[in-house]
């Protein structure tokens, strides 16, 4: 048994192997279509597999959170503390990203009509509608007419709405409701194993999406827009390691240690660039850290709708990138207006593929720059955006702690015997 323990890898090193994999594959297979399509099958079968079990968690956690929780007063007021916080830091993260692009000018060293452009006719359709949408349609669009409708098309948002009221009607009924608890608690339990079992096959998983993107982009073309890259990428390190660390701080929360705690997830949403695959590991981390069942799961789907600190960085860097590039000089009023577009444009994006490249294309014409802009940037999306999603995943595991001790739900003592387990590598 020891010996077998010392040869083992673990699965943040594993996925780092398959990433390497991925990459040396991708060059190898560069502009190969058969390789690159069986490759996009494989990462498409494990992406399937992890929204395969992320519902089942999310409705059966919520559902047991909120009756246990049972007082509509407190989840209304943890409701409001969270969307609270959650506008306060992605407001932050278009403001960092936005003086970042002030302070360097990365689009002032390219010349845009240079760059090679890529077919984004996949996004403009859902950029159309969104700029037709207003606040009262995405709030009309949280409340569910048919929950087995929102369950086939994974609308988060109008499931959570129906798993909260669920939870509230389960906790009204009293000792009748014990039922439902418990089988969604077997539920959560069973899903959480099969969780373990699909993230084996992470590292194949990791390995077949780099290898596509590599293998369709190559690093040639990444060339002329190194410099925007690396800034994206610094501003984002800014983000979380300072900015991030210094609210931890401030709510006593120990960040460097829970970031410690969910490297794995962390990796894991970065080299496939999808939340959606950190998930449910994170529901469980979240949980055995110390944070209480109600808040995790409320707090943490819901973030993955409102808390997108990395694509807001993403957002604002991109737009200003775009005007620099154009020759576009923006004034404090028009940077000003910027910052509250892509604060409410953000919003109402939930759920929509590729949604942070969305808000561009909704947004980038309120400040003069022309559509065909955004095809220069498209090439490289993916490549940022596993950045961005590794922000938010970091993000979110930061809010629910936060949350937990502001609702004086956090189980410190827990917290101190789950870090102990973590590092021995129980």
């Amino acid at each position: 048994m020891q010996r077998q323990r010392f040869f083992r890898i673990s699965l943040g090193w594993q996925i780092i192997i398959g990433l390497i994999l991925g990459i040396i594959l991708g060059q190898v297979f560069y502009q190969n279509k058969a390789a690159i399509q069986v490759m996009q099958n494989i990462g498409t079968m494990f992406i399937s597999m992890i929204q395969m079990i992320v519902l089942p968690i999310v409705i059966s956690c919520l559902t047991v959170g909120i009756a246990n929780m049972g007082d509509i007063k407190k989840l209304g007021r943890i409701g409001l503390k969270t969307l609270i916080y959650f506008e306060i830091m992605t407001t932050l993260a278009i403001i960092i990203g936005i003086i970042v692009a002030n302070v360097t000018h990365p689009g002032t060293f390219i010349d845009i009509h240079s760059l090679k452009g890529s077919d984004i006719s996949q996004y403009t359709a859902s950029a159309k509608s969104a700029k037709h949408s207003g606040i009262w349609s995405i709030l009309m669009s949280i409340i569910p007419t048919n929950v087995f409708a929102s369950l086939g098309k994974g609308d988060m948002l109008p499931i959570i709405f129906f798993s909260v009221f669920f939870g509230l009607g389960t906790a009204s009924i009293g000792k009748q409701g014990q039922v439902i608890v418990d089988l969604l608690n077997a539920v959560a339990n069973v899903m959480f194993k099969v969780t373990n079992w699909v993230m084996r096959t992470a590292p194949i998983g990791v390995c077949a999406l780099i290898g596509v993107t590599v293998g369709e982009m190559g690093f040639g073309s990444l060339k002329p827009l190194l410099l925007f890259i690396i800034i994206a990428y610094a501003t984002m390190a800014f983000f979380v390691f300072v900015v991030m660390a210094i609210v931890g701080h401030i709510f006593h929360v120990k960040f460097y240690e829970l970031f410690r705690i969910i490297e794995n997830e962390v990796t894991l949403a970065f080299t496939t660039a999808s939340s959606e695959a950190a998930l449910p590991k994170m529901i469980e981390k979240m949980q055995k850290y110390g944070s209480s069942k109600g808040i995790v799961s409320f707090v943490i789907p819901t973030g993955y709708t409102f808390n997108l600190d990395g694509s807001a960085i993403y957002q604002s860097l991109a737009a200003l990138f775009l005007a620099q590039a154009y020759n576009i000089n923006l004034t404090l009023g028009q940077q000003i207006t910027l910052v509250v577009v892509l604060m409410l444009t953000s919003k109402g994006m939930a759920g929509v593929p590729g949604a942070s490249f969305v808000v561009l294309l909704a947004t980038v014409s309120t400040i003069g720059v022309p559509m065909q802009g955004l095809t220069f940037i498209a090439g490289i999306d993916r490549l940022v955006d596993m950045g961005r999603t590794a922000v938010n995943v970091v993000g979110n595991s930061l809010a629910t702690v936060i949350i937990a001790k502001s609702e004086h739900e956090f189980d410190d003592d827990k917290r101190q015997k789950y870090v102990a387990s973590y590092k021995r590598g129980d």
